[in-house]
């Protein structure tokens, strides 16, 4: 799973990329800092206690020892009892207007998000840099603005895709009816990573809106660019980090929210400097902080190495987490993972009893799946050989025998059986 940080220049994605992944990249107050995408993992609590705690508490109860009985993680973490799973971060060089022309970086800029599961938009909601990226002071763009070009910009380069293959796909709606051209839509979006069941969410959206319009071929330029529209709302939905939140009052991002949820987005207030420099401060030995807290503490080594500015420093960002219940990025990646993506986590093992891998580690992999995802899917995920030669599959919290199409659901541990 890929999940792409989207923008304007110099609004805090190289930030946010650098406190989500704890990856150094470079951050300046200019305009394209960022040259090629920068790519990097996040670490992303589950919502469910870790299964291990689960077969802990069962063997207490039926008088057996659970004690030190602990997941091993061969990727992520598990730090008191919950599931640190991975998330793959893309920060994509900055979207200046009339990119779909080539302007900045681009179309190079549009393909970059191409692989991306979900989008993120950040957005600089204090208005002080206008739509090129440049600091220009309050008042500079509006949040509405900055979020509105982003999405004409990606439908521009969707019409763009679809115009240099328009009069195939009439011909291919003349020929066979809608099917043709939905077809058609899928064969010509595929390569920007759309799906049939994205584009028919998208086509279906369109005929709603244009119930009376006559067929492919006499369509108005109008209708081409609202289908692409449509199109992009199914494909690249866009879930908006409202950052920089900590500079402004929260009435601020209110007409924001207003826009982005009409085309099925949402909006979360971020603060990405205050969660990079918690971070810092937490790798250093200074305070105690857990990823997504709301709050934090200072360390015994904090309390005998901090300066008086330093002091001062953690005590603005006290502030700023009071105000804004947090810095916001943990419960964005919370929400566009799990909610607007729909997505659980499972835990395929090796011995469905003591939940280990062949060689005795417990839980080793948690899997972030998409929503639907049945066993033999789980199956395939792990490895295509399992898949293909898939039997069955064992519940390890049940210890029943599932079936191929069975649907799985979040914290499951999954025991698959297959042909070698």
């Amino acid at each position: 799973m890929r999940i792409g940080l989207v923008g304007k220049p110099n609004v805090g994605k190289s930030t946010m990329f650098a406190a989500l992944t704890e990856v150094s990249v470079e951050i300046a107050n200019y305009p394209f800092t960022t040259i090629e995408p920068n790519v990097g993992v996040s670490l992303l609590p589950a919502r469910h206690a870790c299964p291990a705690a689960l077969l802990r508490a069962e063997l207490e109860g039926s008088g057996r020892s659970g004690e030190g009985l602990d997941c091993s993680p061969r990727t992520g973490a598990c730090i008191d009892d919950v599931r640190m799973v991975p998330i793959t971060l893309v920060d994509v060089a900055g979207l200046v207007p009339g990119a779909h022309q080539g302007r900045g970086r681009g179309n190079q800029f549009l393909s970059d998000l191409s692989r991306c599961s979900a989008l993120i938009q950040v957005i600089d909601a204090s208005g002080e840099t206008d739509l090129e990226g440049n600091p220009r002071g309050e008042g500079a763009c509006d949040p509405v603005e900055e979020h509105e070009f982003l999405v004409d910009e990606l439908a521009a380069w969707i019409e763009g895709i679809l115009s240099k293959g328009w009069d195939r796909g009439v011909r291919r709606a003349q020929a066979e009816g809608e099917r043709g051209l939905a077809g058609f839509l899928v064969d010509a979006l595929v390569g920007i990573g759309a799906d049939a069941a994205q584009v028919a969410r998208g086509l279906d959206a369109f005929k709603r809106d244009r119930p009376d319009l006559s067929t492919p071929w006499d369509w108005p330029d109008e209708s081409k660019n609202r289908l692409a529209h449509r199109l992009r709302e199914a494909v690249f939905p866009l879930c908006v980090a409202a950052n920089k939140a900590d500079l402004v009052e929260p009435d601020a991002w209110a007409a924001l929210e207003s826009v982005a949820g009409r085309s099925g987005g949402f909006v979360i207030p971020t603060s990405a400097d205050t969660e990079l420099a918690l971070r810092r401060a937490a790798a250093a030995g200074f305070i105690d902080y857990g990823i997504g807290e709301a709050g934090f503490s200072i360390t015994s080594r904090g309390e005998a190495e901090l300066s008086t500015g330093q002091r001062e420093g953690l005590a603005r960002i006290e502030a700023i987490l009071g105000h804004l219940g947090g810095t916001g990025l943990i419960r964005l990646l919370d929400k566009v993972v799990f909610d607007h993506l729909g997505c659980s986590v499972a835990y395929p093992v090796q011995d469905e009893n003591k939940w280990t891998d062949g060689e005795g580690r417990v839980l080793p992999d948690a899997l972030v799946i998409p929503r639907g995802t049945t066993a033999r899917g789980l199956a395939y995920a792990v490895h295509s050989d399992l898949g293909d030669g898939f039997i069955r599959a064992a519940d390890g919290r049940t210890k029943m025998v599932i079936g191929a199409d069975h649907l799985l659901s979040d914290g499951d541990v999954i025991k698959i059986h297959a042909k070698t």
